[in-house]
């Protein structure tokens, strides 16, 4: 019983949720890999020197700069909504609903792939200046739409998680760690960015910055436009104040409290999740080179078959379990991430020493000596 008091259902659903988004998100992102694979290969046969660059143009890679820096421009960004947040809230709601309906979009595409399959071709159709786009992808996108306003008209908790796990699964598949290295400066800078916010922010803001902005509703665009309108005291009036999609929610069984885990706690490591599942594959694929030497102690043929990310999930779950119940325990909220990073990145660069792949994975492990084309190759 008192397992089941510092674990109810809520964080139940926030443990199966959070892990299928990462599971899900890193396999879009290889699958992501293998189409943009064979696209250069179809280029290359019929363009000779063509050097398919354009098949990527869609994935963000982050370097080192951009891991230092990141933690810097996400507490600017938190403090300008925790001074300013009335003053922009439409406009960052409205940002919002456009980025989560994209990337919702995108959630959705296989299913519309699946059931359109049948019934339309693959052709692509073309709306002048907009682009061409398949069958799937208009129907995508018009649920995706619709689904965003319902959730304005609404507010529901329900449609914003749908919403946040758009959000979290397109982050994972288009945004790349390229390397170990990378991985630790990101990850252990997000680490101080959350510590500090969540438990030092009071001592000089006299509140809680990252709970407050984090909870925080913002003003329904329907209501603030009615009112810009003049549009009278019984029109968009009645609409709800909106919750952003910038978290999961889930309500216990007795409906007495929620269950709050940020999408940054999700997206971060399952970035690191993402790239431990594509060095598999490479070393999958390159398995006839010599990936790394023997570790020290020659570890056994069985702990050379665990691979890196299975090892890495299942510390995001203990590590998000002991979140858990620390922030049960301590009645407080708890910045995940102190918790997560070292759960995630401890086991793993313990197990790359030993299997002898570190110095391989913390400097750009993907560029093979012999060919980049091996890279993920089918």
């Amino acid at each position: 019983s008192r397992a089941y008091s510092l674990v109810d259902s809520s964080q139940v659903s926030t443990f199966l949720i959070s892990i299928l988004l990462i599971v899900y998100g890193s396999f879009r992102s290889l699958n992501m890999d293998f189409e943009n694979q064979d696209k250069e290969k179809d280029n290359s046969s019929t363009a000779g020197s063509f050097n398919g660059n354009s098949t990527n143009n869609s994935i963000q890679t982050i370097d080192s700069t951009q891991a230092l820096f990141l933690p810097i421009g996400a507490s600017v960004s938190l403090l300008v909504m925790f001074f300013f947040f009335d003053s922009v809230q439409v406009v960052f709601t409205i940002c919002t609903a456009v980025l989560a309906t994209i990337a919702f979009a995108f959630l959705l595409l296989p299913m519309c792939q699946y059931l359109t399959r049948p019934c339309s071709p693959q052709n692509k159709i073309s709306f002048g200046c907009c682009g061409r786009f398949t069958a799937a992808e208009l129907l995508s996108f018009s649920l995706s739409v619709m689904l965003v306003l319902i959730w304005v008209l609404t507010g529901h908790w329900l449609l914003m998680d749908a919403l946040a796990m758009g959000l979290c699964v397109a982050m994972i598949a288009f945004v790349r760690l390229p390397s170990l290295k990378v991985s630790c400066l990101l990850l252990s800078g997000l680490l101080i960015y959350d510590v500090f916010w969540v438990f030092f922010s009071a001592y000089i803001f006299n509140s809680n910055v990252m709970v407050k902005v984090a909870t925080q509703p913002a003003d329904n665009p329907l209501d603030v436009l009615s009112r810009k309108l003049h549009l009278g005291p019984n029109v968009g009036r009645d609409v709800p104040r909106l919750s952003l999609p910038g978290k999961l929610v889930f309500p216990s069984s007795t409906g007495s409290h929620f269950s709050m885990l940020g999408i940054g706690d999700i997206v971060m490591p399952g970035l690191l999740l993402c790239f431990v599942l594509r060095y598999d594959n490479y070393k999958k694929q390159s398995s006839s080179e010599s990936c790394g030497a023997p570790g020290p102690g020659n570890i056994s043929g069985r702990m050379q078959k665990v691979s890196y990310f299975h090892c890495t999930l299942i510390g995001y779950f203990v590590g998000l379990l002991t979140a858990t119940v620390a922030s049960r325990i301590h009645r407080a909220a708890q910045p995940a991430l102190l918790y997560l990073v070292p759960f995630t990145l401890l086991p793993l660069l313990t197990m790359a020493y030993l299997k002898g792949d570190l110095r391989r994975m913390w400097s750009e492990p993907f560029h093979s000596k012999s060919s980049s084309s091996r890279f993920l190759e089918v």
